[in-house]
This record gives C-alpha cells, structure tokens and sequence, in this order.
C-alpha cells in the first residue's frame, strides 16, 4: 500500500507540474484556437474565446480588435506575466508597436484589461459590452463608450473602462499573462493578442480533485 501511495503522489505532482508548465513565461508556446462561446455583437463573436497551450486547455480574453484569429489556426505566441513588468513582447505595451500608448503606463493599462478579464465570470449577460471596453481600453475609439447591448443592468462601455481604472489595482498580477504572437510584431496583420487568466482555476481544481479523489481509492484497496 505504501508503495502505490508514493506511485500516486508521484503523478500528482506530475499533474501540477505539467499544468503550471503549460503556461510557463518566457519560453515561446504553441496556440490552437478552439472556438467560441457563442455571443457576438452582430459582427464579431466575443470573448471568452478557447483554445490550447502547449496542448493544455485555456480560456482566452481578446484584447486586440486590429487583427484576427480563425478556428482551428495554430501559431506560436510569446507569453508575458503581468507580474514581470516587461512589455516588450506585448502589442499594447510596446510604445514602438502600439501607436496609441503614448505617455500611459503599460503596466496600468494591462492590469485595467486583466480587472476586466475578472468580470466576465460574474457578468454573462454583459459579454458585449465588456470585449468593447477589452478593445476600447488598448484602441481608444475602437468602440462607441455609451454602447449597452440592451442589457437590463445597462452598464455601458464607458462605465467598464470606469470601473476597471477605478479597481485594477485590486487584481493580483501574477494571475494573468499575454499571449503575443512572436516577432517582430506588427499593429496588424497578425494574429490577435489574449490575455490569459493563470492559473486556470476551474481545470486545476478539477485535476487537483481528480488526482486526489484516484489516491483515495488506491489507499483504500490497499487496506483492502
């Protein structure tokens, strides 16, 4: 029994491994986009959009109008932790890249998106309006700001962009990473930008689970 116990406790910390190297910052990762979840703004689908890290599964956050992404394309991305405070790789924070950075503060301007990012979870019915402030925030204009989709609560563009420089500073950056297609970057013509929330906490909760639940049953037919 004691052997199996240690087997097992072994692909656990394999698990978690594998899961936190998936979205390891620094190393170039392979990204398949998977699809979306449906809603759209009579143009475009909004997020949050799925796809694949390094073959791990991860939700994507589209913070990027200028450029595109199709099912099933694959590229390799950069990926940058909001933690490091580099944005050299970014196509928001990288002031010879992005046009419209001028004088703002790239690490702001990220954490703004990724306190955006939190709200999808708690919002469902404000999806619209909350990828128009994503794209708005990096591409001032990109969006009429009084927009509402009609939502019963009615909370507008500009009332995110509101909340979001009002609450980044709540947000913990090493939770969220950049996905950037590798260089030399370009404003467009390329493959949009997400922002990741890591780790994931809904499939790490479900393999952690899984994991423990599998431990649980080889311990009690080891007593067996």
């Amino acid at each position: 029994m004691r052997n199996n116990f240690f087997k097992v406790l072994g692909l656990v910390g394999l698990a978690l491994f594998l899961a936190c190297a998936a979205y390891a910052d620094g190393t170039p990762v392979n990204m398949v986009f998977t699809g979306v979840n449906g809603v759209s703004d009579g143009q475009y689908y909004v997020s949050p959009y799925y796809g694949t890290m390094n073959g791990a599964p991860v939700t994507l956050f589209c913070d990027d109008i200028n450029n595109e992404v199709t099912w099933g394309q694959t590229w390799t991305a950069n990926v940058t932790s909001l933690a490091s405070g580099v944005f050299t790789n970014t196509r928001y924070g990288n002031g010879s890249i992005n046009p419209n950075l001028g004088g703002t503060n790239p690490q702001v301007l990220y954490e703004e998106a990724a306190w955006l990012v939190t709200q999808f979870a708690s919002n469902s019915s404000d999806y619209v309006t909350l990828q128009h402030a994503l794209w708005d925030l990096m591409t001032p204009g990109a969006e009429p700001t009084n927009f509402t989709n009609g939502d019963v609560d009615g909370i507008s563009v500009a009332t995110w962009l509101q909340d979001a420089n009002n609450h980044y500073g709540s947000i913990n950056p090493a939770d969220f990473e950049i996905v950037t297609n590798i260089g030399p970057l370009a404003y467009t013509g390329q493959v949009q930008e997400f922002i990741v929330q890591t780790p994931e906490p809904s499939s790490l909760a479900l393999l952690v689970t899984g994991m423990l639940a599998l431990m649980l049953l080889v311990i009690r037919r080891g007593r067996a």
